[in-house]
């Protein structure tokens, strides 16, 4: 079940891999966790298990697909269910120019129709939730009446809960990078889907970085997501967890660092996974600390030969104070 109010990580390619998800899991018990964009093709024709792998202590954990078929994405919600995901969330807001040669991504905002068959399908399919993630519009679109139009055929297809990223996708002239930051923030339009569809669970994404941003589009959504914030900020979502779940302990910064060892160890054994793969994920903890940099430099070893786990413990003994990290007011 998703959450009355709910606090999510955004889905991100290349950061939000299981590595990423465990150490996120370990400072917020309680957020909504999401999967990078994984392709029908990849999960079809390729080694599934390896893109669907993760951790129980992930949970809750949404997979998110990339495709327009809808037999192969009714397919692949299948699998997700039988991997034990909590949903299935269908992006339709990546507006890089590998995503549009696959036909997905936000591009598919302009086919609502074939949004919605696929939609059906992966309701047909799996008993869990399916969302669906998108922008406000693309390229010249007429803001409200165009994404009114979408969530509308969507809706009838039988999705209930959208992640609305308030800025429109550029699909020509912007890279996936400008296309986070040029596109103003409209959160105006997804709060007047909101209004028009109450029954509809709306959340809202796109430049939320502080806990008062998350207070304030809670009283007007159903949810809120944070992208890039709680990546290179991740001691954000400590704040999240306390302010916005009520949780008095998390666990402090030392010892989440501490509780990434044994899993690191354990990856290298099980998979192979070299030490680099997991630390990466880590070097946006203590901000303001004294020893940060010194912190972040020892990790940035990481990639040499012979590189273990014990490396967090050394970077550790950088900080002068690793209790201490500033919460995100």
């Amino acid at each position: 079940m998703i959450n009355d109010k709910d606090v999510s990580i955004a889905p991100m390619m290349d950061w939000t891999d299981r590595h990423c998800r465990y150490f996120h899991r370990l400072i917020s018990p309680h957020a909504r966790l999401y999967t990078e964009m994984v392709t029908t093709g990849a999960l079809i024709h390729g080694d599934h298990a390896r893109f669907l792998r993760y951790s129980p202590v992930e949970h809750p954990i949404a997979l998110q697909l990339g495709g327009s078929e809808a037999d192969d994405l009714a397919t692949c919600a299948r699998m997700g269910e039988e991997y034990g995901y909590d949903e299935i969330n269908l992006n339709c807001g990546c507006p890089s120019d590998r995503v549009q040669k696959g036909a997905f991504g936000a591009c598919l905002m302009e086919r609502p129709d074939t949004v919605a068959n696929g939609v059906a399908a992966m309701v047909k399919a799996t008993r869990l939730p399916v969302t669906v993630k998108c922008r406000i519009g693309i390229d010249d679109s007429d803001d409200l009446p165009f994404l009114d139009t979408f969530i509308a055929r969507v809706a009838d297809a039988g999705c209930a809960t959208f992640i609305i990223h308030a800025r429109k996708a550029w699909l020509q002239g912007l890279s996936p990078k400008e296309n986070r930051e040029v596109p103003p923030l409209r959160y105006d339009i997804a709060g007047a889907i909101k209004q028009k569809y109450p029954h509809l669970r709306i959340v809202v994404n796109g430049g939320i970085r502080t806990i008062a941003d998350i207070k304030t589009h809670l009283a007007v959504f159903d949810g809120v997501m944070i992208g890039r914030e709680a990546y290179q900020n991740p001691w954000f979502l400590h704040a999240i967890e306390r302010e916005i779940f009520g949780n008095p302990a998390p666990l402090p910064a030392d010892a989440v660092i501490r509780a990434m060892i044994p899993y690191i160890r354990e990856q290298e054994a099980q998979y192979g996974t070299p030490v680099k793969s997991v630390v990466r994920h880590m070097t946006g903890m203590f901000p303001g600390a004294r020893g940060a940099r010194k912190y972040r430099q020892i990790l940035s070893g990481a990639h040499a030969p012979g590189t273990t786990a014990d490396i967090l413990e050394s970077a550790l003994e950088a900080v002068q104070n690793p209790l201490y990290c500033p919460i995100a007011s």
